[in-house]
């Protein structure tokens, strides 16, 4: 099992990058989220917490060396279940991937809390993933696998975090009497 680890602070407040969420895709840094499709959204009527799932369409090459030997396609899918506490401002995100997944796992979760020493300013992010191959016969190839897979997950994560800052930026900043121009 190979980890991914992050965590930073947006310059924006939790309600800001709430509403960004939803504006994510498509962003110029994250060209492989190809299609965003809700499949739920539901208000417990008890709490106030807000759960959506969504898939999301992604399209991404695989080493040469996966292709021959598992197959697929670029074509991938992940369903990401997202719950939202108005009351507590926290965010949290579970994701898995649809595809490939009878031989690697890759399970994120994220949370947006408002930063403990800025909460009207700066938002809390933070990611973990876990990432695990099903192939226990095949360690050699499995170790190179999940290798491979917590390579790319890093790098889409830091694509992620430029695109969402992107869509932040044109969401608000612009909006904000602090950017405007004099």
């Amino acid at each position: 099992m190979h980890f991914f680890k992050t965590s930073f602070d947006y310059d924006h407040p939790w309600r800001h990058v709430q509403v960004g969420i939803w504006h994510k895709y498509p962003n110029p840094h994250c060209s492989h989220v190809l299609t965003v499709d809700v499949l739920d959204r539901s208000v417990d009527p008890r709490t106030g917490v807000v759960r959506t799932e969504r898939i999301l369409g992604c399209k991404q090459k695989a080493p040469v060396w996966i292709v021959k030997l598992l197959g697929g396609s670029e074509d991938a899918f992940v369903r990401e279940v997202t719950f939202v506490d108005p009351v507590s401002q926290r965010t949290s995100i579970v994701s898995t991937n649809m595809s490939m997944s009878q031989y690697v796992t890759c399970l994120e979760r994220i949370h947006y809390t408002p930063d403990a020493s800025r909460p009207l300013e700066k938002t809390r992010f933070s990611q973990t993933a876990e990432i695990q191959t099903r192939m226990p016969i095949f360690t050699s190839l499995a170790n190179r696998l999940e290798r491979w897979s917590c390579e790319r997950f890093g790098d889409n994560a830091r694509l992620g975090r430029m695109g969402f800052e992107f869509v932040l930026r044109n969401m608000w900043e612009s909006r904000s009497p602090r950017h405007v121009e004099q």
